[in-house]
């Protein structure tokens, strides 16, 4: 079964339910209590829309309490949750310096628990996991989103028609973390989104390249805290055909 909404966010269709600050206080109390001078940024904490998110982790890098930052999202997915959909999860990232180090992802519903630490590698349950292996984009299975704001959905729907012929399918899963971590250990080949927040993509830009993975902007400059529009993919050919499809599809 699914959850009820307490209330929409800037976007009728971006909705928030009771459960997602709980989840939240949840992680921030168990962070404080184990790392008490660290700095903490959860999605709960910020008012909605995009301006609000991007001027949140801007301040928190600008204004820093502490080396370390946790870049936390409770329920990634939320949509999901609400309609009973077991495609949710919390993201957990922390970043030192402003460089994510240690990435956890946890699907409850599956019993899939994805984490990385820098320079040791992405694991799935305890298990070392790698991208996936295809080299071309005609074998590549791409996601995205069904994003809520007006701006990110006319990009989405420019996309299609020119990335659909070229890859073997696109796949749309409602929740970033779970198409971050599913690119990490190849169940998706790359995954790419015009507008998302820190939160929504810290964890899984860990777990992409610690499994050997790319992870950058449509730019193909490497993901930071501050990017937004992104592309994560098993890297090579796959990932320039892919930022060069968007481009031809004027999505920048």
């Amino acid at each position: 079964s699914g959850a009820e909404v307490t209330k929409t966010k800037a976007n009728p269709k971006d909705l928030l339910t009771e459960i997602d600050p709980l989840c939240e206080k949840t992680i921030r109390e168990a962070v404080a209590k184990s790392f008490p001078d660290h700095d903490f940024l959860g999605e709960e904490d910020v008012p909605a829309g995009a301006e609000a998110s991007q001027a949140a982790i801007q301040s928190k890098l600008d204004n820093a309490k502490s080396d370390y930052l946790w870049v936390v999202d409770p329920i990634d997915g939320t949509s999901n949750f609400v309609h009973g959909m077991p495609l949710n999860c919390p993201s957990v990232a922390c970043a030192y310096k402003g460089e994510v180090v240690v990435a956890v992802i946890h699907d409850p519903h599956h019993e899939e628990t994805f984490s990385a630490t820098k320079g040791r590698g992405s694991f799935l349950n305890g298990e070392r996991i790698r991208v996936g292996e295809q080299s071309t984009i005609g074998d590549a299975i791409v996601a995205m989103g069904s994003p809520p704001a007006e701006e990110s959905m006319k990009m989405s729907l420019k996309a299609l028609p020119v990335l659909m012929p070229k890859c073997r399918t696109i796949r749309m899963i409602g929740s970033a973390a779970i198409m971050l971590a599913w690119v990490a250990n190849g169940r998706l080949t790359a995954y790419w989104e015009y507008d998302l927040s820190s939160w929504d993509v810290a964890a899984g830009s860990l777990l992409i390249e610690e499994a050997g993975g790319a992870m950058t902007d449509l730019q193909n400059n490497r993901w930071t805290l501050t990017t937004r529009k992104i592309c994560g993919s098993n890297g090579g050919n796959v990932h320039r055909d892919i930022l060069a499809s968007l481009d031809e599809a004027g999505v920048s």
